[in-house]
């Protein structure tokens, strides 16, 4: 019997499940760099996140886990991603589809959790794929990118498009639950941030997923999922993308509070290197690496506060039965990627005053520099795409604003016209044509997240 299987007996308080991971930090830091060169998070280390039942934070408790809410969630993933972004990377998502699949009909989630194995999970957000409706189900197939995780689950949870054979775009997406063993992983994860996390490829070729294993995207944006309706507790009607892309700037933002651990600790009690003049000079000393150590602390700081409010803000509002708005949905999208830009800005400002040091690929304030950058590279973290859907939403919102949603470029052709427009140089039309179609994904891209489009 494990020792997780003994503990069950009892719930773990929150405090407790922080401190089994916080337990864990030594081994997972000083497995840190071979787990980069490892390409993949090492099983002995996810077995121990499942001993120390930190996957069941956030599961219903009808299948043994513990409900607990973001904030607890979010803590963790801070503390493992300070030790090693990419075994937080990793972990956080299998922690936060704890939640995520409490979307799912509950036929689905006795599926997965009806043992007592503790599965671990992967995912992939972006409609790469594309299911045929037949009877019972869906024959899925697709290839999807950055499968983090995906060599140590047992699941997989897939975006694609329904396509029926009668009906034309846009299509309907929903996620599609089915077992690692079938789907193809593809070995292709060689890359310079995360490189610890094994988000390798997956192809599926023509696969059946019934279609209890199925959640629309409508239904997990806005939280009335069929999970929402079973599960009592009202965290289950948590909108998906206020969970998990909080989960995933976590381990941003816990890369910039390893980065400032690690840059305390090798610059205290070293000493500048000059042959001539400026030699053996504490580095502590130098009032340029004090203020890029307060800038880094200040904006480390302000992220994890920034997240965990917002957390805790719509939590509170779950529980007192209140309705989380568009404008809630949208403001916490962008401080999710918000947050991460300030993680962004604490490691550049260490990483920046390293010296020589900082190339070393064993360096701890490089390795978070390069995936602090990784993480912002997350459609869901770009700061210029959330941002400006943001901006749009409260232009829109505001009363003078037209509801037609135009973009610049669709009312500066109204206003000149074609005749107009030829007599520009032909380089400015190039460039207003291209900043035309960077609007019109924008608006997309907010019109999606507002619910007009499944």
């Amino acid at each position: 019997m494990t020792t997780a299987a003994i503990r069950r007996f009892a719930i773990p308080t929150p405090e407790e499940l922080i401190g089994r991971a916080r337990g864990m930090v030594p081994e997972i830091r000083s497995l840190a760099e071979e787990t980069e060169r490892n390409r993949n998070v090492f099983p002995h280390i996810i077995d121990k996140i499942r001993d120390a039942e930190l996957l069941r934070t956030c599961r219903p408790k009808e299948f043994g886990g513990f409900e607990y809410d973001g904030e607890v969630a979010l803590k963790i993933a801070l503390t493992i991603s300070a030790a090693c972004p990419s075994t937080g990377w990793a972990v956080n998502g299998a922690v936060s589809n704890g939640r995520s699949l409490g979307h799912f009909p509950i036929e689905a989630q006795r599926e997965i959790w009806g043992s007592d194995e503790d599965p671990f999970t992967c995912a992939c957000f972006a409609p790469t794929g594309t299911a045929v409706p037949v009877d019972g189900g869906y024959r899925l197939s697709g290839t999807w990118s950055f499968a983090s995780g995906c060599d140590r689950s047992s699941w997989a949870k897939l975006g694609a498009f329904v396509t029926p054979p009668s009906v034309t775009p846009p299509y309907e997406g929903a996620f599609f639950l089915l077992p690692i063993s079938d789907c193809e992983i593809i070995d292709n994860w060689f890359v310079c941030g995360l490189a610890g996390t094994g988000s390798k490829d997956i192809v599926v070729r023509d696969a059946f997923v019934p279609a209890h294993r199925v959640l629309l995207f409508s239904d997990a944006r806005s939280g009335t999922t069929p999970g929402a309706s079973h599960h009592r507790n009202p965290l289950y009607r948590m909108p998906l993308l206020i969970h998990g892309a909080s989960m995933l700037a976590s381990t941003a933002v816990g890369a910039a509070r390893g980065a400032l651990d690690g840059y305390l600790e090798m610059t205290t009690g070293r000493k500048t290197r000059g042959a001539l003049a400026g030699g053996q000079l504490p580095m502590a000393e130098f009032a340029t690496v004090q203020l890029r150590y307060a800038e880094a602390s200040a904006a480390v700081e302000s992220a994890e506060l920034i997240l965990l409010t917002d957390m805790r803000a719509m939590t509170q509002k779950l529980y007192d039965g209140e309705e989380i708005t568009v404008a809630d949905r949208i403001r916490c999208r962008r401080n999710q990627a918000y947050v991460t830009k300030l993680a962004v800005q604490a490691v550049e400002a260490l990483n920046a005053s390293t010296g020589g040091y900082g190339l070393h690929l064993s360096n701890p304030v490089q390795r978070a520099w390069r995936d602090a950058n990784a993480v912002a590279r997350h459609v869901s973290l770009n700061w210029d795409a959330v941002g400006t859907m943001y901006g749009q939403h409260a232009f829109a919102s505001s009363p003078a604003a037209s509801t037609s949603l135009a973009t610049p470029f669709d009312r500066k052709e109204q206003e000149h016209g074609r005749n107009s427009r030829s007599r520009r140089n032909p380089l400015a039309d190039l460039v207003l044509a291209q900043r035309g179609a960077d609007e019109r994904i924008q608006a997309h891209a907010y019109r999606a997240e507002c619910g007009s489009f499944a």
